[in-house]
Protein backbone atom coordinates (compact mmCIF):
# COMPACT_ATOMS: atom_id res chain seq x y z
CA UNK A 1 0.00 0.00 0.00
CA UNK A 2 1.49 3.52 -1.00
CA UNK A 3 2.63 5.81 2.12
CA UNK A 4 1.18 8.89 1.93
CA UNK A 5 3.46 11.90 3.89
CA UNK A 6 1.93 14.86 5.91
CA UNK A 7 4.04 17.70 5.60
CA UNK A 8 3.54 21.32 7.96
CA UNK A 9 2.96 23.85 6.16
CA UNK A 10 4.12 27.26 8.07
CA UNK A 11 3.85 31.19 7.14
CA UNK A 12 6.06 33.78 7.66
CA UNK A 13 6.49 34.28 11.30
CA UNK A 14 7.50 30.14 11.37
CA UNK A 15 3.97 29.10 12.78
CA UNK A 16 2.42 26.08 11.48
CA UNK A 17 -0.92 27.14 10.01
CA UNK A 18 -1.70 23.21 8.33
CA UNK A 19 -0.80 19.55 7.66
CA UNK A 20 -1.15 18.90 4.21
CA UNK A 21 -0.72 15.26 2.58
CA UNK A 22 2.53 15.18 0.20
CA UNK A 23 1.42 13.78 -3.14
CA UNK A 24 2.28 10.16 -3.60
CA UNK A 25 6.01 9.48 -5.28
CA UNK A 26 6.57 8.50 -8.53
CA UNK A 27 6.52 4.44 -7.57
CA UNK A 28 9.19 2.77 -8.94
CA UNK A 29 9.16 0.34 -11.11
CA UNK A 30 10.17 -3.37 -10.07
CA UNK A 31 13.23 -5.04 -11.64
CA UNK A 32 13.09 -6.30 -14.92
CA UNK A 33 10.29 -3.97 -16.07
CA UNK A 34 13.30 -1.17 -16.90
CA UNK A 35 16.41 -1.85 -18.29
CA UNK A 36 18.90 -2.84 -16.06
CA UNK A 37 21.49 0.79 -16.48
CA UNK A 38 18.41 3.41 -16.76
CA UNK A 39 19.65 5.54 -14.17
CA UNK A 40 18.45 9.28 -13.57
CA UNK A 41 21.73 10.71 -14.77
CA UNK A 42 21.99 8.87 -18.15
CA UNK A 43 18.43 9.64 -19.04
CA UNK A 44 18.40 13.67 -18.23
CA UNK A 45 21.20 12.64 -20.75
CA UNK A 46 19.30 11.27 -23.11
CA UNK A 47 16.35 13.26 -23.09
CA UNK A 48 18.80 16.45 -23.83
CA UNK A 49 19.76 14.21 -26.70
CA UNK A 50 16.67 13.60 -27.76
CA UNK A 51 15.38 17.38 -27.64
CA UNK A 52 18.43 18.45 -29.81
CA UNK A 53 17.86 15.74 -32.04
CA UNK A 54 14.99 17.27 -33.18
CA UNK A 55 15.29 20.02 -36.65
CA UNK A 56 11.95 21.88 -35.93
CA UNK A 57 11.62 24.01 -33.61
CA UNK A 58 7.66 22.36 -33.06
CA UNK A 59 9.07 19.00 -33.06
CA UNK A 60 10.60 20.33 -29.77
CA UNK A 61 8.06 21.67 -28.44
CA UNK A 62 5.87 18.26 -29.15
CA UNK A 63 8.36 16.38 -27.11
CA UNK A 64 8.62 18.92 -24.39
CA UNK A 65 4.95 18.21 -23.68
CA UNK A 66 5.69 14.67 -23.71
CA UNK A 67 7.91 14.64 -21.82
CA UNK A 68 6.26 17.05 -19.20
CA UNK A 69 3.66 14.16 -19.21
CA UNK A 70 5.52 11.69 -18.82
CA UNK A 71 8.92 12.67 -16.14
CA UNK A 72 7.33 16.05 -14.84
CA UNK A 73 10.92 16.67 -12.11
CA UNK A 74 12.70 15.75 -15.43
CA UNK A 75 11.02 18.05 -17.50
CA UNK A 76 11.67 21.13 -15.13
CA UNK A 77 15.36 20.10 -14.69
CA UNK A 78 15.93 20.43 -18.00
CA UNK A 79 14.48 23.38 -18.69
CA UNK A 80 16.29 25.22 -15.10
CA UNK A 81 19.68 23.92 -16.83
CA UNK A 82 19.01 25.01 -19.99
CA UNK A 83 17.45 27.86 -19.89
CA UNK A 84 18.47 30.06 -22.81
CA UNK A 85 17.78 26.90 -24.91
CA UNK A 86 14.49 25.40 -23.71
CA UNK A 87 12.48 28.69 -22.97
CA UNK A 88 12.18 29.64 -26.68
CA UNK A 89 11.19 26.11 -27.42
CA UNK A 90 7.86 26.46 -24.34
CA UNK A 91 7.10 30.35 -25.23
CA UNK A 92 8.41 32.63 -27.96
CA UNK A 93 8.54 32.02 -30.54
CA UNK A 94 7.78 28.49 -31.13
CA UNK A 95 4.68 28.56 -28.80
CA UNK A 96 3.38 30.72 -31.85
CA UNK A 97 2.79 28.12 -34.05
CA UNK A 98 1.85 25.38 -31.32
CA UNK A 99 -1.14 27.88 -30.83
CA UNK A 100 -1.45 27.75 -34.70
CA UNK A 101 -1.18 23.62 -34.94
CA UNK A 102 -2.91 23.12 -31.29
CA UNK A 103 -6.12 21.22 -32.58
CA UNK A 104 -3.45 18.87 -34.25
CA UNK A 105 -0.92 17.97 -32.33
CA UNK A 106 -3.32 17.64 -29.27
CA UNK A 107 -2.44 14.92 -27.41
CA UNK A 108 -3.65 15.22 -23.73
CA UNK A 109 -5.51 17.86 -21.86
CA UNK A 110 -3.53 20.05 -19.44
CA UNK A 111 -5.68 22.92 -17.93
CA UNK A 112 -9.87 23.84 -17.69
CA UNK A 113 -11.32 24.25 -21.22
CA UNK A 114 -15.00 26.69 -20.60
CA UNK A 115 -16.66 27.19 -23.23
CA UNK A 116 -19.87 29.75 -23.44
CA UNK A 117 -22.89 26.70 -23.55
CA UNK A 118 -21.34 26.27 -19.71
CA UNK A 119 -22.59 29.77 -18.76
CA UNK A 120 -24.88 29.45 -15.79
CA UNK A 121 -22.58 26.53 -14.34
CA UNK A 122 -19.19 27.59 -14.94
CA UNK A 123 -18.50 26.30 -10.91
CA UNK A 124 -19.77 22.93 -11.72
CA UNK A 125 -16.81 22.79 -14.29
CA UNK A 126 -14.39 24.33 -11.73
CA UNK A 127 -15.03 22.09 -9.63
CA UNK A 128 -13.86 18.94 -11.40
CA UNK A 129 -10.32 20.39 -11.38
CA UNK A 130 -8.63 17.68 -9.33
CA UNK A 131 -6.15 20.42 -7.42
CA UNK A 132 -8.66 22.88 -6.58
CA UNK A 133 -6.90 23.26 -2.75
CA UNK A 134 -3.44 23.55 -4.31
CA UNK A 135 -4.28 25.85 -6.88
CA UNK A 136 -2.74 29.18 -6.85
CA UNK A 137 -2.06 30.79 -9.78
CA UNK A 138 -4.02 30.77 -13.27
CA UNK A 139 -3.52 32.02 -16.75
CA UNK A 140 -6.37 32.56 -18.44
CA UNK A 141 -6.69 33.35 -22.24
CA UNK A 142 -9.74 33.65 -24.60
CA UNK A 143 -7.89 32.75 -27.61
CA UNK A 144 -8.69 36.67 -29.22
CA UNK A 145 -4.86 37.90 -29.61
CA UNK A 146 -2.64 35.24 -29.53
CA UNK A 147 0.61 37.34 -29.75
CA UNK A 148 0.69 38.93 -33.29
CA UNK A 149 -1.20 36.32 -35.20
CA UNK A 150 -4.65 36.92 -34.23
CA UNK A 151 -8.03 34.77 -32.89
CA UNK A 152 -7.11 31.56 -32.80
CA UNK A 153 -9.89 30.81 -30.48
CA UNK A 154 -9.19 27.27 -28.29
CA UNK A 155 -6.07 27.10 -29.95
CA UNK A 156 -4.79 29.46 -27.75
CA UNK A 157 -4.79 27.70 -24.76
CA UNK A 158 -0.69 27.04 -25.24
CA UNK A 159 0.01 30.54 -24.27
CA UNK A 160 -1.76 29.20 -20.94
CA UNK A 161 0.30 26.22 -20.42
CA UNK A 162 3.31 27.59 -21.76
CA UNK A 163 3.10 30.82 -19.30
CA UNK A 164 2.56 28.58 -16.61
CA UNK A 165 5.14 26.48 -17.01
CA UNK A 166 7.79 29.66 -16.93
CA UNK A 167 6.01 30.35 -13.53
CA UNK A 168 7.31 26.70 -12.07
CA UNK A 169 10.61 26.92 -13.79
CA UNK A 170 11.35 30.86 -12.98
CA UNK A 171 9.92 31.68 -9.89
CA UNK A 172 9.08 28.10 -8.08
CA UNK A 173 5.86 27.95 -8.08
CA UNK A 174 4.79 24.30 -7.47
CA UNK A 175 3.75 22.75 -10.83
CA UNK A 176 0.35 21.31 -8.55
CA UNK A 177 -0.42 24.79 -7.75
CA UNK A 178 -0.74 26.47 -11.56
CA UNK A 179 -3.88 25.87 -13.31
CA UNK A 180 -3.96 26.72 -17.55
CA UNK A 181 -7.60 28.12 -18.48
CA UNK A 182 -8.73 28.93 -22.19
CA UNK A 183 -12.01 30.27 -22.36
CA UNK A 184 -13.78 28.63 -25.54
CA UNK A 185 -15.72 31.58 -26.76
CA UNK A 186 -16.03 30.86 -30.34
CA UNK A 187 -13.15 32.33 -33.08
CA UNK A 188 -13.58 34.66 -35.65
CA UNK A 189 -11.53 32.56 -37.65
CA UNK A 190 -12.75 31.24 -40.38
CA UNK A 191 -9.53 28.82 -41.53
CA UNK A 192 -10.50 27.12 -37.76
CA UNK A 193 -14.08 27.20 -38.03
CA UNK A 194 -13.96 25.14 -41.53
CA UNK A 195 -11.29 22.74 -39.92
CA UNK A 196 -13.08 19.54 -39.37
CA UNK A 197 -10.12 18.58 -36.36
CA UNK A 198 -10.75 22.16 -34.78
CA UNK A 199 -11.28 21.34 -30.98
CA UNK A 200 -12.88 24.27 -30.07
CA UNK A 201 -16.60 25.50 -30.63
CA UNK A 202 -17.35 26.11 -33.89
CA UNK A 203 -18.87 29.20 -33.96
CA UNK A 204 -18.73 32.87 -34.31
CA UNK A 205 -17.11 35.17 -31.28
CA UNK A 206 -19.75 35.52 -28.77
CA UNK A 207 -21.57 39.44 -28.63
CA UNK A 208 -20.04 42.09 -26.37
CA UNK A 209 -22.86 41.47 -23.61
CA UNK A 210 -22.70 37.76 -23.46
CA UNK A 211 -19.10 38.34 -23.15
CA UNK A 212 -20.19 40.42 -20.18
CA UNK A 213 -22.29 38.83 -18.28
CA UNK A 214 -19.69 35.10 -19.24
CA UNK A 215 -16.97 36.77 -17.83
CA UNK A 216 -18.76 37.65 -14.42
CA UNK A 217 -20.05 34.54 -13.59
CA UNK A 218 -16.80 32.98 -14.70
CA UNK A 219 -14.64 35.54 -11.92
CA UNK A 220 -17.19 35.30 -9.16
CA UNK A 221 -17.00 31.91 -9.74
CA UNK A 222 -13.38 31.31 -9.63
CA UNK A 223 -13.08 33.40 -6.53
CA UNK A 224 -15.51 30.93 -4.71
CA UNK A 225 -13.85 27.87 -5.86
CA UNK A 226 -10.32 28.98 -6.01
CA UNK A 227 -10.24 31.56 -2.95
CA UNK A 228 -6.29 31.34 -3.18
CA UNK A 229 -5.81 32.20 -6.41
CA UNK A 230 -3.94 34.60 -8.40
CA UNK A 231 -5.19 35.32 -12.34
CA UNK A 232 -3.42 36.39 -15.28
CA UNK A 233 -5.21 37.63 -18.58
CA UNK A 234 -3.46 37.14 -21.07
CA UNK A 235 -4.00 37.27 -24.56
CA UNK A 236 -7.50 39.17 -24.79
CA UNK A 237 -8.23 41.14 -27.94
CA UNK A 238 -6.90 44.95 -27.43
CA UNK A 239 -10.07 46.52 -26.40
CA UNK A 240 -11.74 43.43 -23.51
CA UNK A 241 -7.65 43.57 -22.41
CA UNK A 242 -8.19 46.56 -20.88
CA UNK A 243 -12.43 46.52 -20.24
CA UNK A 244 -11.72 43.16 -18.05
CA UNK A 245 -8.51 44.66 -16.34
CA UNK A 246 -10.06 47.88 -15.13
CA UNK A 247 -13.84 45.87 -14.39
CA UNK A 248 -11.78 43.14 -11.89
CA UNK A 249 -8.68 44.76 -10.95
CA UNK A 250 -10.27 45.87 -7.88
CA UNK A 251 -13.08 43.23 -7.13
CA UNK A 252 -10.26 40.12 -7.46
CA UNK A 253 -6.49 39.66 -7.47
CA UNK A 254 -5.73 39.93 -11.30
CA UNK A 255 -3.42 41.16 -13.23
CA UNK A 256 -3.36 41.25 -17.21
CA UNK A 257 0.78 40.71 -18.35
CA UNK A 258 -0.23 42.10 -22.21
CA UNK A 259 -0.81 45.72 -20.56
CA UNK A 260 1.24 45.62 -17.46
CA UNK A 261 3.91 42.59 -17.94
CA UNK A 262 5.38 44.44 -21.30
CA UNK A 263 5.10 47.32 -19.79
CA UNK A 264 7.02 46.39 -16.90
CA UNK A 265 9.95 44.75 -18.77
CA UNK A 266 10.30 47.04 -21.21
CA UNK A 267 10.74 49.97 -18.46
CA UNK A 268 13.11 47.85 -16.58
CA UNK A 269 15.15 47.92 -19.95
CA UNK A 270 14.89 51.00 -20.92
CA UNK A 271 15.89 52.30 -18.10
CA UNK A 272 19.29 50.83 -18.72
CA UNK A 273 18.73 51.89 -22.15
CA UNK A 274 18.36 55.47 -21.09
CA UNK A 275 21.48 55.81 -18.94
CA UNK A 276 23.66 54.35 -21.62
CA UNK A 277 21.93 56.55 -24.00
CA UNK A 278 22.12 59.82 -22.08
CA UNK A 279 26.29 58.74 -21.42
CA UNK A 280 27.20 58.95 -24.89
CA UNK A 281 25.34 62.11 -25.50
CA UNK A 282 24.63 63.78 -22.55
CA UNK A 283 21.37 64.76 -22.58
CA UNK A 284 19.48 64.52 -19.08
CA UNK A 285 17.28 61.48 -18.70
CA UNK A 286 13.99 63.78 -18.32
CA UNK A 287 14.22 64.72 -22.06
CA UNK A 288 13.84 61.54 -23.82
CA UNK A 289 11.64 61.11 -26.29
CA UNK A 290 9.77 58.26 -27.26
CA UNK A 291 7.68 56.90 -30.41
CA UNK A 292 5.47 53.66 -30.25
CA UNK A 293 4.46 52.48 -33.59
CA UNK A 294 1.80 50.31 -32.38
CA UNK A 295 -1.24 51.43 -30.29
CA UNK A 296 -2.76 48.17 -29.15
CA UNK A 297 -3.15 46.94 -25.75
CA UNK A 298 0.69 46.11 -25.65
CA UNK A 299 1.28 49.24 -27.37
CA UNK A 300 -0.56 51.34 -24.83
CA UNK A 301 0.52 49.42 -21.61
CA UNK A 302 3.98 49.88 -22.15
CA UNK A 303 3.73 53.30 -22.87
CA UNK A 304 1.57 53.79 -20.06
CA UNK A 305 4.15 52.28 -17.66
CA UNK A 306 7.19 53.96 -19.49
CA UNK A 307 5.40 57.31 -17.59
CA UNK A 308 6.99 56.20 -14.46
CA UNK A 309 10.25 56.42 -16.05
CA UNK A 310 9.61 60.14 -16.49
CA UNK A 311 7.74 60.31 -13.09
CA UNK A 312 10.75 59.26 -11.56
CA UNK A 313 12.83 61.90 -13.10
CA UNK A 314 10.54 64.15 -10.77
CA UNK A 315 8.28 65.26 -13.48
CA UNK A 316 4.42 65.59 -13.10
CA UNK A 317 1.66 63.29 -15.00
CA UNK A 318 1.28 65.43 -17.24
CA UNK A 319 4.88 66.38 -18.36
CA UNK A 320 5.64 62.63 -18.78
CA UNK A 321 2.81 62.01 -20.89
CA UNK A 322 4.15 64.75 -23.29
CA UNK A 323 7.37 62.54 -23.81
CA UNK A 324 5.78 60.14 -25.28
CA UNK A 325 4.13 59.96 -28.97
CA UNK A 326 2.16 56.81 -30.63
CA UNK A 327 1.17 55.91 -34.30
CA UNK A 328 -1.05 53.55 -35.46
CA UNK A 329 -2.11 52.73 -38.92
CA UNK A 330 -3.20 55.94 -39.31
CA UNK A 331 -0.30 57.54 -38.96
CA UNK A 332 0.49 59.59 -35.62
CA UNK A 333 -2.43 59.84 -33.28
CA UNK A 334 -3.94 63.39 -32.78
CA UNK A 335 -6.31 64.54 -30.24
CA UNK A 336 -8.73 65.68 -33.21
CA UNK A 337 -8.60 62.74 -35.21
CA UNK A 338 -12.59 61.34 -35.84
CA UNK A 339 -13.40 58.30 -34.13
CA UNK A 340 -10.79 57.51 -32.02
CA UNK A 341 -10.37 54.35 -29.67
CA UNK A 342 -10.65 54.88 -26.13
CA UNK A 343 -7.68 53.71 -24.85
CA UNK A 344 -5.34 55.65 -27.46
CA UNK A 345 -7.26 58.99 -26.33
CA UNK A 346 -4.57 59.46 -23.23
CA UNK A 347 -1.64 59.73 -25.72
CA UNK A 348 -3.36 61.64 -28.32
CA UNK A 349 -0.73 64.74 -28.80
CA UNK A 350 -2.63 68.20 -28.81
CA UNK A 351 0.33 69.85 -29.75
CA UNK A 352 -0.04 69.14 -33.60
CA UNK A 353 -2.52 70.55 -35.57
CA UNK A 354 -0.64 69.97 -39.34
CA UNK A 355 -2.33 67.81 -41.90
CA UNK A 356 -2.09 63.51 -40.94
CA UNK A 357 1.39 62.27 -40.84
CA UNK A 358 1.61 58.72 -41.93
CA UNK A 359 4.76 57.99 -43.05
CA UNK A 360 7.30 56.79 -40.38
CA UNK A 361 10.76 58.43 -41.58
CA UNK A 362 8.50 61.86 -41.69
CA UNK A 363 7.39 61.47 -37.99
CA UNK A 364 10.55 60.53 -36.59
CA UNK A 365 11.66 63.75 -38.32
CA UNK A 366 9.51 65.86 -36.78
CA UNK A 367 8.67 64.75 -33.27
CA UNK A 368 12.99 63.62 -32.95
CA UNK A 369 12.33 60.85 -30.78
CA UNK A 370 15.77 59.17 -28.79
CA UNK A 371 13.89 56.10 -28.89
CA UNK A 372 11.60 53.76 -30.96
CA UNK A 373 9.50 51.18 -30.01
CA UNK A 374 7.56 48.47 -31.85
CA UNK A 375 4.34 46.77 -31.36
CA UNK A 376 2.56 46.81 -34.21
CA UNK A 377 3.11 43.33 -35.31
CA UNK A 378 4.30 44.41 -38.74
CA UNK A 379 7.61 42.51 -39.65
CA UNK A 380 10.34 44.70 -41.16
CA UNK A 381 8.42 47.82 -39.98
CA UNK A 382 11.55 49.12 -39.57
CA UNK A 383 13.09 49.71 -42.75
CA UNK A 384 16.61 50.43 -42.98
CA UNK A 385 15.23 54.31 -43.75
CA UNK A 386 13.91 54.41 -40.86
CA UNK A 387 16.43 53.07 -38.50
CA UNK A 388 19.17 55.55 -40.41
CA UNK A 389 16.72 58.22 -39.32
CA UNK A 390 17.14 57.35 -35.96
CA UNK A 391 20.95 56.86 -36.05
CA UNK A 392 21.01 61.00 -37.58
CA UNK A 393 19.30 61.77 -34.46
CA UNK A 394 20.76 59.87 -31.48
CA UNK A 395 24.56 59.09 -30.85
CA UNK A 396 23.04 55.49 -29.56
CA UNK A 397 19.50 55.45 -30.57
CA UNK A 398 17.09 53.09 -28.68
CA UNK A 399 15.10 50.87 -30.83
CA UNK A 400 12.90 48.22 -29.39
CA UNK A 401 11.29 46.04 -31.71
CA UNK A 402 8.62 44.30 -29.43
CA UNK A 403 6.20 42.36 -31.39
CA UNK A 404 6.01 38.75 -31.29
CA UNK A 405 7.06 36.12 -32.64
CA UNK A 406 10.47 36.60 -34.49
CA UNK A 407 8.04 36.48 -37.73
CA UNK A 408 5.97 40.03 -36.72
CA UNK A 409 9.27 41.86 -35.46
CA UNK A 410 9.84 44.88 -36.93
CA UNK A 411 13.40 44.71 -37.51
CA UNK A 412 15.82 41.77 -36.97
CA UNK A 413 18.97 42.61 -34.59
CA UNK A 414 21.96 41.96 -37.97
CA UNK A 415 20.10 44.63 -39.60
CA UNK A 416 19.99 47.01 -36.67
CA UNK A 417 23.79 46.80 -35.32
CA UNK A 418 24.50 47.13 -39.11
CA UNK A 419 22.52 50.21 -39.83
CA UNK A 420 23.47 52.04 -36.94
CA UNK A 421 27.37 51.72 -37.51
CA UNK A 422 27.24 49.08 -34.04
CA UNK A 423 25.85 51.94 -32.00
CA UNK A 424 22.23 50.88 -31.49
CA UNK A 425 20.60 50.01 -27.91
CA UNK A 426 18.53 46.98 -28.66
CA UNK A 427 15.64 44.53 -27.40
CA UNK A 428 13.10 42.16 -28.93
CA UNK A 429 10.10 40.77 -27.81
CA UNK A 430 11.72 37.27 -28.99
CA UNK A 431 15.39 36.18 -28.70
CA UNK A 432 18.10 36.89 -31.49
CA UNK A 433 21.62 35.16 -31.92
CA UNK A 434 24.38 37.81 -30.67
CA UNK A 435 26.06 38.93 -33.88
CA UNK A 436 29.93 40.50 -34.67
CA UNK A 437 30.80 43.45 -35.89
CA UNK A 438 34.24 45.13 -36.17
CA UNK A 439 35.92 42.24 -34.19
CA UNK A 440 33.05 42.16 -31.04
CA UNK A 441 30.54 39.89 -29.98
CA UNK A 442 26.96 42.23 -29.61
CA UNK A 443 24.63 40.94 -27.77
CA UNK A 444 20.57 41.37 -28.13
CA UNK A 445 18.49 42.41 -25.27
CA UNK A 446 15.25 40.37 -25.10
CA UNK A 447 12.47 41.94 -23.48
CA UNK A 448 10.70 39.44 -22.06
CA UNK A 449 8.31 39.65 -19.99
CA UNK A 450 9.58 36.28 -18.20
CA UNK A 451 11.74 38.83 -15.82
CA UNK A 452 8.84 39.95 -14.36
CA UNK A 453 5.76 37.84 -14.22
CA UNK A 454 7.35 35.20 -12.26
CA UNK A 455 8.41 37.34 -9.47
CA UNK A 456 5.09 39.39 -9.45
CA UNK A 457 3.40 36.33 -9.14
CA UNK A 458 5.03 34.65 -6.70
CA UNK A 459 5.47 37.94 -4.22
CA UNK A 460 1.23 38.66 -4.78
CA UNK A 461 0.99 35.54 -3.76
CA UNK A 462 3.97 35.10 -0.63
CA UNK A 463 2.35 38.86 0.38
CA UNK A 464 -1.21 37.44 0.01
CA UNK A 465 -2.05 40.45 -1.93
CA UNK A 466 -6.14 41.12 -2.33
CA UNK A 467 -4.57 43.17 -5.38
CA UNK A 468 -2.06 43.66 -7.92
CA UNK A 469 -1.54 47.65 -7.81
CA UNK A 470 0.18 49.67 -10.47
CA UNK A 471 2.78 50.57 -7.80
CA UNK A 472 3.88 46.41 -7.52
CA UNK A 473 3.97 46.26 -11.11
CA UNK A 474 6.24 49.19 -11.51
CA UNK A 475 8.11 47.68 -8.57
CA UNK A 476 9.18 44.78 -10.57
CA UNK A 477 10.24 46.50 -13.13
CA UNK A 478 12.75 48.70 -11.26
CA UNK A 479 13.78 45.50 -9.56
CA UNK A 480 14.73 44.36 -13.14
CA UNK A 481 16.54 47.74 -14.27
CA UNK A 482 19.07 46.86 -10.85
CA UNK A 483 19.47 43.39 -11.49
CA UNK A 484 22.20 43.41 -13.82
CA UNK A 485 26.36 42.09 -12.99
CA UNK A 486 28.87 44.25 -13.10
CA UNK A 487 29.79 41.79 -16.21
CA UNK A 488 26.71 42.23 -17.73
CA UNK A 489 26.79 45.99 -16.96
CA UNK A 490 30.37 46.43 -18.80
CA UNK A 491 29.21 44.39 -22.11
CA UNK A 492 26.06 47.27 -22.16
CA UNK A 493 23.62 44.55 -21.47
CA UNK A 494 19.88 45.92 -20.65
CA UNK A 495 18.83 42.95 -19.51
CA UNK A 496 20.52 40.43 -17.30
CA UNK A 497 20.83 36.86 -18.67
CA UNK A 498 18.00 33.87 -18.66
CA UNK A 499 20.42 31.77 -16.41
CA UNK A 500 20.05 33.96 -13.31
CA UNK A 501 15.92 34.05 -13.81
CA UNK A 502 15.60 32.32 -10.11
CA UNK A 503 17.76 35.00 -8.94
CA UNK A 504 16.16 37.84 -10.30
CA UNK A 505 12.46 36.86 -9.37
CA UNK A 506 13.51 36.52 -6.05
CA UNK A 507 14.46 40.11 -6.17
CA UNK A 508 11.54 40.92 -7.98
CA UNK A 509 9.32 39.30 -5.43
CA UNK A 510 10.47 40.95 -2.86
CA UNK A 511 10.35 44.37 -3.77
CA UNK A 512 6.93 43.66 -4.96
CA UNK A 513 6.02 42.60 -1.49
CA UNK A 514 7.48 45.72 -0.30
CA UNK A 515 5.05 47.64 -2.70
CA UNK A 516 1.88 45.76 -1.52
CA UNK A 517 2.54 46.33 2.20
CA UNK A 518 3.40 49.96 1.53
CA UNK A 519 -0.15 49.83 -1.18
CA UNK A 520 -1.91 48.10 2.21
CA UNK A 521 -2.81 45.47 0.18
CA UNK A 522 -1.14 42.58 1.94
CA UNK A 523 -2.43 40.37 4.11
CA UNK A 524 0.43 38.29 5.41
CA UNK A 525 2.00 40.80 8.21
CA UNK A 526 4.48 38.88 9.59
CA UNK A 527 6.71 39.58 6.59
CA UNK A 528 6.52 43.42 7.31
CA UNK A 529 8.69 42.85 9.91
CA UNK A 530 11.93 40.90 8.13
CA UNK A 531 14.58 42.88 6.19
CA UNK A 532 15.17 42.98 2.59
CA UNK A 533 17.47 40.34 2.98
CA UNK A 534 15.22 37.95 4.75
CA UNK A 535 12.42 38.43 2.46
CA UNK A 536 14.73 37.31 -0.56
CA UNK A 537 15.92 34.43 1.61
CA UNK A 538 11.87 33.60 2.40
CA UNK A 539 10.96 33.79 -1.10
CA UNK A 540 14.18 31.31 -1.80
CA UNK A 541 12.85 28.73 0.32
CA UNK A 542 9.42 29.06 -0.78
CA UNK A 543 10.70 27.79 -4.62
CA UNK A 544 9.89 25.01 -5.62
CA UNK A 545 12.33 22.61 -6.72
CA UNK A 546 12.41 19.13 -9.24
Amino acid sequence: MPVRTLTPRFDASGKMVKLEVSPEPRPQLARGLTPPRLNPNNHYDRALAQLRSKDKPLERYIFMQQLKDADRDLFYRLTMDHMSEIVPVLYTPTVGDACLNFSHIYRRPDGLFISYEDKGRIGSILRNWPGRDEARMSVVTDGSRILGLGDLGINGMPISIGKLNLYVAGAGIRPSSVLPICLDLGTNNEKFLADPLYLGTPQKRVADQEMEEFMDEFMYEMSIHFPKLLVQFEDFSTDNAFKYLARFRNQYPVFNDDIQGTGAVVLGGFVNAARLSSEASGRPLKEHRILFFGAGSAGVGVAMQLTSFFMLQGMTEDEARAQIWTVDSQGLITADRKNLAAHKKYFARTDYSGPPVKDLVEIIKLVKPTALMGLSTIHGAFTQEVVEAMAELNERPIIFPLSNPLTMCELDFQDAVEWTNGQVLFASGSPYAPVEYNGKKMEPGQGNNMFVFPGIGLGSLLARATSVTDSMVEASALALSEALTPEERAADLLYPRIARIRDISAVVAMKVIRAAQKAGVDTAKPLRAMSDEQVVAFVKSKMWKP
